[in-house]
């Protein structure tokens, strides 16, 4: 039987342990791997509010949970969407980048129709219902679950993070993990420079054919033992600092659960909002170099409204960028060990989960395919992890805001990376369609090659796969905030008027007509307290 262990809890670990399990030993029932995972008692734990993508129901189905055992547990609610607010200019404007969008058959020319149009209608709305659902607070099915013409909408999940992981703990316990609460002191190395085994000080040496690391930014496997170095993305992405607050319901209810994740833009970066069944998670992702901590706590706060003294703050430091490697010798690192971007598109989880699953599709289940089965999974880890830097990226560089000089900062030509500016460039002259991603090639695309000492052998150019994020997310985001103006072609002197597709037109009546609000689902479903509105927050939207 082979070993693997995990070294680390948290979301990131447990969410391995359980993927893991469920993949490799069928949930338990059939053990093929013996997995651990090795826990400090002494090393407290993030907790904050968590906004997930569809990718997350995969890792559910796969580990065997049942989606409302997994919002009972954490706190859960739905998310169809995120609300950007302000990020084009600082004028209460907002977009939606939404889970659900048309695409008509055999061919979809519903980008081309709208960019000819007068435009009166944002292109979001031509093409999906799904924002004017989140506006109307709806949840994304009926209380019969979704048995209605048209169906459910898709949707993601919020949860508390901390909670998540407990019940991914509790979940794979109960399904034959090895739980072991210790705290690692050393690294036992073999001579073909794999690891042998680690050194604890409550549970004595632990042996592996596998080691997964999941110990955070200070990666004492991945770095400390095994030297692979950090490549740093904040050239591109500014922000480096989070300060994070709870807001109770009890208190704070400002009487509905929004269906989706607000990002308002602030003016060194921008507020999380994220809501679940008892609470809010709000939390101030900033740059340094350009406000204080106190004065993003005070921005934080005068977000929120009046009466939130006494409730605590946390300040969080980050790091943007990647390993090199994420996977050397035997040693593979996940979360934020293996990387971290910063999370405006909800993917802190995602690249969790990403790293699983694709563990389990190259799992090295003979020892002479270890380092053919990590040459592959770097490259399919380091890919996706440019994919987010450059949709993360073009949020910041397609703003219009002058009001700071943060903002202008994040529009300059340096802080736009050279394979997004390819991009933006080549979609000019075409919207983006599925084939702009068959190989990213494009006119400007840089060829340089990689250092093959910082990629185990691998030096080909990163490419975007569009594996969390298509043709369609790029243009949800584009022409909401105003590339279509850039467009070299569908500019016509008479243009015609922008309407809904009358698919759009029916999926937004049947939803209106059968969906409750999300508060009411929630209250139906999950128990959620009838909580008395409150005052809504200054930066509700």
């Amino acid at each position: 039987m082979k070993r693997l262990v995990i070294v680390g809890g948290g979301s990131s670990g447990w969410t391995a342990a359980a993927y893991l399990n469920g993949a490799l030993n069928d949930k338990g029932n059939n053990p093929r791997v013996e997995i651990s995972l090795i826990e400090s008692p002494d090393i407290p734990r993030i907790s904050v509010g968590e906004a997930t993508v569809l990718s997350i129901r995969h890792t559910l189905a796969v580990i065997g949970i049942d989606e409302m055992e997994l919002l009972k547990a954490t706190d859960g609610s739905f998310k169809q969407a995120i609300k950007y607010a302000n990020w084009v200019k600082n004028d209460n404007s907002h977009y939606y980048h939404p889970f659900n969008r048309l695409a008509p058959k055999p061919m979809d020319h519903l980008a081309q129709q709208w960019l000819a149009s007068d435009r009166s209608i944002s292109f979001v709305d031509s093409c999906s219902a799904q924002a004017k659902i989140c506006e109307l607070g709806l949840a994304p099915k009926s209380l019969d679950g979704g048995l209605t013409p048209g169906g459910q909408f898709s949707a993601a999940f919020h949860m508390n993070a901390q909670k998540f992981a407990d019940y991914l703990r509790d979940f794979s316990v109960a399904r034959g993990v090895q739980h072991i609460q210790a705290n690692v002191e050393g690294v036992i190395m073999q001579d073909n420079g794999h690891i042998n085994a680690v050194q604890t000080d409550r549970a004595g040496d632990r042996e592996a054919d596998l080691f997964i690391d999941c110990t955070g930014f200070r990666a004492m496997l991945i770095e400390q033992q095994m030297g692979v170095g950090w490549e740093d993305f904040s050239q591109y992405l500014l922000c480096n600092r989070a300060i994070a607050m709870h807001v109770p319901y009890d208190r704070f209810y400002p009487g509905m659960v929004r269906p989706y994740t607000t990002a308002t833009a602030l003016s060194n970066g921008w507020v999380w909002d994220i809501p679940m069944l008892h609470q809010r998670s709000i939390g101030y992702v900033h740059a340094s170099d350009y406000i204080t901590e106190e004065q993003a706590e005070q921005e934080l706060r005068a977000y929120q409204g009046p009466g939130t003294d006494d409730l605590p703050a946390r300040t969080i430091h980050f790091k943007v960028g990647r390993r090199h490697q994420h996977w050397k010798g035997n040693c593979i690192a996940l979360g934020l060990a293996g990387g971290f971007i910063e999370p405006l598109e909800s993917t802190g989880l995602y690249l969790s989960d990403l790293g699983a699953v694709m563990l389990a599709e190259h799992f090295p289940w003979h020892e002479d395919h270890m380092a053919d089965m990590a040459f592959r999974y770097n490259r399919i880890l380091s890919n996706r992890y440019y994919e987010v830097l450059d949709f993360i990226n073009m949020h910041y560089c397609l703003t219009q805001r002058n009001d700071t000089a943060f903002w202008r900062e994040v529009q300059k030509d340096q802080r736009i990376n050279p394979r997004l500016k390819a991009k933006l460039d080549f979609w000019t002259m075409k919207p983006p369609s599925a084939s702009d991603f068959e190989d990213q090639l494009m006119p400007g695309f840089s060829q340089a090659h990689f250092p093959a000492g910082k990629t185990g052998g691998d030096t080909r150019p990163a490419v975007d796969d569009a594996g969390i994020w298509n043709h369609h997310n790029y243009m949800f985001v584009m022409y909401s905030m105003g590339f279509e103006n850039r467009s070299k072609v569908f500019r016509y002197n008479n243009p015609t008027a922008a309407t809904l597709h009358p698919v759009v037109r029916q999926r937004l009546q049947m939803a209106q007509n059968r969906f409750p609000s999300h508060a009411d689902w929630l209250k139906a479903k999950l128990d959620m307290p009838d909580y008395p509105p409150a005052q809504p927050p200054a930066g509700w939207t």
